[in-house]
């Protein structure tokens, strides 16, 4: 089992080098592909994945991103708010048939994962987003993988017990330092490029430890949703790691993190 996580993983981080390295169309296709296989993971846990709120949700995910290619930002909340709109219709003209939890279910996976999830093409994109986007995953992986260093040697008090029993406060708060550290190391090798950010020592220490805590946030949440519908994985596509949700689950709750991070410290 080790193994093969340990070979998923090397795998991944490949792709993600050279996808994230690439941006453009690669990119945005790469994080397309992710977004609708994880609002299809999410549906399946929601069980609306194959009735006329999934196939809706699949839709809004490609107008949505559809939107963002051609640099109608202005236009994807109004595409998220016409889409709960379009939800309700459904409600409403099929009423009994589907219940609020269904209708809410298909708004919230659309908005959870394709919308969260889109902020790591739309960081690539910004001026020094070729040095930045990096932090989303400083602040994502770093941070887990400090979290379980430290939790290990000197995890004593419980973070969220009935949760999520392993991780501890302890562990927290050396993940968002760690992540914090790896900020500013990497603003020291990089900063020097950026152009458009006025004080990278600043703006990517800080970006990264917010965006640290948030990311544990969100892999609590996903764990919690998990708990919640009695299943372990949200899929089996990574071997060794689960679904795409169960391998990006803070990834989706730090590409934003970074992005108003990033865009409010410079």
């Amino acid at each position: 089992m080790f193994t093969t996580r340990l070979i998923s993983g090397i795998i991944l981080v490949l792709i993600s080098l050279v996808t994230v390295s690439r941006g453009g169309l690669l990119l945005f296709a790469a994080t397309v592909a992710i977004s609708i296989i994880g609002v299809f993971e999410f549906y399946r846990v929601m069980n609306v994945q194959k009735n006329i709120l999934g196939y809706a949700g699949y839709v809004m995910v490609l107008v949505y991103y559809g939107l963002l290619w051609f640099k109608d930002e202005q236009y994807t909340m109004l595409m998220s708010i016409a889409f709960l709109m379009i939800l309700m219709t459904i409600y409403v003209f099929t009423f009994p048939k589907f219940k609020t939890n269904e209708i809410m279910s298909a708004f919230f996976g659309f908005f959870y994962v394709a919308v969260m999830l889109s902020y790591l093409y739309q960081v690539r994109m910004m001026a020094d987003g070729r040095y930045l986007v990096w932090l989303i995953f400083l602040s994502s992986w770093g941070c887990d993988t400090c979290a379980y260093c430290v939790g290990t040697l000197l995890g004593k008090h419980k973070l969220a017990p009935v949760l999520s029993p392993k991780k501890s406060i302890e562990g927290a708060i050396g993940g968002a330092a760690g992540a914090a550290l790896l900020g500013f190391i990497y603003a020291v090798i990089f900063g020097g490029y950026m152009t458009d950010v006025t004080n990278p020592l600043v703006a990517c220490t800080f970006a990264c430890a917010i965006a640290a805590v948030i990311s544990q946030i969100g892999d609590l949440a996903a764990s919690a949703i998990k708990r919640n519908h009695s299943v372990k994985d949200y899929g089996h596509l990574i071997p060794g790691h689960g679904g795409i949700l169960d391998r990006f689950d803070s990834m989706l709750f730090t590409a934003p993190a970074i992005y108003f991070a990033v865009t409010f410290l410079s």
